[in-house]
């Protein structure tokens, strides 16, 4: 099981705050936007005698709900294509124990959401990588380069859209070439889709918007995100495959129910007006535009601008971000402050990628973000290890 590039670190973060140092944790995809306070009330307010099993699917209530849910959204399912899973990891293992036998191969374009390297461990899948680049933005590779990886133990493609960690949206026409090839060759396109309401720079496309594809589609959600609710553990497995929702039941009634108070907060989660999303998003933006802003302005780095979720992937003067990530941590301070990120090698599937860049989470506030961009840029200009890299084109900063 390979260790996680966003949590790895904690120990030397730990260490850095027993000696005093501020850390500005852009590790990790924890918001600091408040929880709805609607949706907490809804439990806060709950008369409930027994907390018990709910419906190894989750409650016909909190389903029935999110059908109405995917409808604003432009996604038309029944509430029985709807299974309510511990937190979006639990769709995304139900999908692969279900679709997928060992030794089958999926194929992912990198960098990619570190877990579905655990997932893939955990059901005896081989994830195969297909890189995109930090020069064009982390757009999709052109679909050749997947055909050339096609073998006959190929059961599917995943994306996350938009993506974590390069905060990456993929567009109508990156979509339509994902349903051709996976009609083409009959494979599964698993579809992570977290962070649709934080779709900024561009038109967010669904899987289950693509017309013939019904079939092969397998859609993974959570409110963790979209909420500010990441430890509610609350996601969803949603499939129009009646096969492939039937082998799910298995794995949820072996787990017997998702969790009881998440999905009361759930359903008041749906109730929510349609505007809520404006506020976190404009903020979101406003904090993306900072961060990207001052790292393009620091020598030596370059940050191609995210078209969505709140995520970023930026490319350092450095040699080894594992390295370097620590040494913030362990050895650095700017006025009793540093900041904590997550090196991009464990967001990689091939060897040796990586190494010279990191992910940052805008998940902070602007001032918490100045002043981590203080110190980085501070880090950047004492680090002993410090290579001098090329700036790739500013067109691509637009």
């Amino acid at each position: 099981m390979p260790a996680s590039p966003i949590r790895k670190l904690v120990p030397y973060a730990e260490a850095a705050k027993k000696k005093g140092i501020k850390v500005y944790h852009l590790n990790i995809g924890q918001p600091d936007i408040e929880t709805p306070s609607a949706i907490l009330d809804a439990v806060r307010k709950t008369d409930i005698k027994v907390l018990e099993y709910s419906h190894s699917a989750g409650n016909e209530t909190y389903r029935r709900k999110l059908v109405n849910y995917y409808k604003r959204v432009g996604i038309s399912v029944s509430y029985d294509q709807i299974i309510v899973t511990t937190g979006g990891s639990e769709a995304i293992l139900f999908g692969f124990f279900c679709c997928f036998d060992p030794g089958d191969e999926v194929i992912i374009p990198e960098p990619f959401y570190a877990n579905y390297n655990g997932f893939a461990v955990a059901a005896g899948v081989n994830v195969v990588p297909i890189t995109s680049y930090i020069e064009t933005g982390f757009s999709l590779p052109p679909i050749e380069e997947f055909e050339k990886l096609i073998t006959s133990k190929t059961k599917a493609i995943v994306i996350c859209n938009p993506n974590n960690p390069t905060g990456y949206l993929y567009s109508r026409d990156e979509m339509e070439a994902l349903k051709r090839i996976s009609l083409k060759y009959n494979l599964y396109l698993f579809s992570d889709e977290a962070y649709r309401e934080f779709s900024y720079d561009g038109e967010y496309i669904s899987a289950m918007h693509l017309q013939g594809l019904e079939q092969n589609v397998v859609l993974m959600d959570t409110i963790s995100k979209r909420y500010s609710a990441c430890g509610a553990r609350l996601g969803a497995f949603v499939t129009k495959n009646k096969m492939v929702y039937d082998a799910a039941m298995k794995f949820a009634q072996a787990r017997l129910s998702p969790p009881g108070l998440a999905q009361i907060m759930g359903e008041a989660a749906v109730d929510l007006p349609e505007h809520y999303f404006d506020e976190p998003k404009a903020e979101y933006m406003a904090r993306r535009d900072l961060l990207v802003g001052r790292l393009n302005a620091m020598s030596g780095v370059f940050c191609p601008k995210p078209g969505g979720a709140f995520y970023a992937i930026a490319r350092l003067p450095i040699d080894d971000s594992d390295k370097f990530c620590q040494w913030l941590l362990e050895s650095f301070s700017y006025s009793d402050q540093t900041v904590m990120l997550a090196p991009a090698t464990g967001f990689y599937g091939t060897s040796g990628l990586g190494k010279n860049e990191v992910r940052l989470a805008y998940v902070l506030n602007l001032e918490s973000i100045n002043a981590a961009m203080d110190c980085l840029e501070r880090a950047l200009q004492t680090y002993p290890h410090r290579v001098e890299k090329t700036h790739a084109s500013s067109s691509l900063l637009s």
